[in-house]
């Protein structure tokens, strides 16, 4: 099977000088060949929204999936979200895939608190949501979750597609796993360990088996940078994860996939992902600047990718 190929647009306002460019960015990635582009969600820190983003790039791209990775729906109205999905779905003619999250302890409480949302039984409401954003997109007028409710609900503006766009999961849990392969349509992870990946991968797959086969798609989200100079590597990412995370590149690493070095060791660490099971990586590159990361999009491209095709 093929790898698929995403990017992460670097949406951060430290990231660009003219948002506008975000927009050049995401054509420069459909004409090398990228199959997706990606656009995150966090209040922390001033950037683009990310359904700003993607209804941007709905008619300035033809080809190239729009997805976010991942979209923390808390932070929204559920009912309003349907509609502003739906309207990308649409805007895209169909080329729309949805991954959101719960977030994480310390850094999404505060987003959950200026939300005016409460963070106990958050997975719960993120299932719920997703489920009331079916529904609504299905034409339904009323809903009754475990958390969310809903006597009567207003027509809604349809999806593009019948039953809306997919909608992945983000999260590594035991019951990030369950609900992925029993509730969505993807999953995308960023396991530190290709071991770990085979692994939840099957747990996902052992979850879905009363769905059919091949109702989850393996994907994963994936730091990289490309450099030969190990000891300015080491620095680059370093600098990286301290200015995102405000955590030192060692901690870091401990958590998610960074896969960082030559063009050799680079494809080598994504081809022990793809032998895992992963069909779709959606790569983040850790540089600072637009013009840097324009250059590792290519790198990538042209001397990763084709390895991996």
């Amino acid at each position: 099977m093929n790898t698929r190929f995403g990017i992460l647009l670097p949406t951060g306002q430290d990231q660009w000088d003219d948002a506008r460019r975000l927009v050049d960015f995401a054509v420069r990635a459909e004409r090398l060949g990228y199959d997706s582009v990606w656009a995150n969600d966090t209040l922390l820190g001033p950037r683009i929204e990310p359904l700003a983003m993607l209804a941007a790039l709905s008619s300035a791209t033809g080809r190239v999936t729009l997805g976010t990775a991942a979209l923390l729906p808390a932070f929204r109205r559920p009912v309003m979200a349907a509609q502003e999905l739906a309207s990308i779905d649409h805007l895209s003619a169909g080329r729309l895939i949805v991954t959101v999250g719960a977030g994480y302890p310390g850094r999404s409480e505060i987003e959950y608190a200026v939300s005016e949302v409460p963070w106990e039984r958050r997975f719960g409401r993120l299932d719920d949501t997703v489920a009331l954003w079916r529904a609504l997109w299905s034409g339904e007028r009323a809903f009754h979750g475990k958390i969310l409710c809903f006597d009567e609900l207003p027509e809604s503006t349809p999806s593009f597609r019948p039953g809306g766009p997919p909608i992945w999961l983000g999260g590594g849990s035991p019951s990030a796993l369950q609900r992925a392969g029993r509730l969505y349509d993807g999953w995308l992870p960023y396991p530190p360990d290709p071991a770990d990946y085979r692994t939840g991968l099957a747990a996902v797959r052992h979850a879905a088996a009363e769905r059919a086969e091949g109702a989850v798609a393996p994907a994963l989200f994936v730091t990289v940078l490309i450099s030969d100079d190990v000891e300015d590597t080491d620095r680059r990412i370093d600098s990286y994860c301290r200015s995102t995370y405000g955590l030192p590149y060692e901690t870091v690493r401990t958590v998610q996939v960074i896969v960082a070095g030559s063009v050799e060791r680079v494809t080598e660490a994504l081809a022990r992902y793809t032998e895992a099971g992963a069909t779709h990586l959606v790569c983040r590159i850790a540089a600072p600047s637009l013009e840097v990361q324009l250059d590792q999009m290519e790198l990538i491209a042209e001397s990763v990718r084709p390895a991996l095709g």
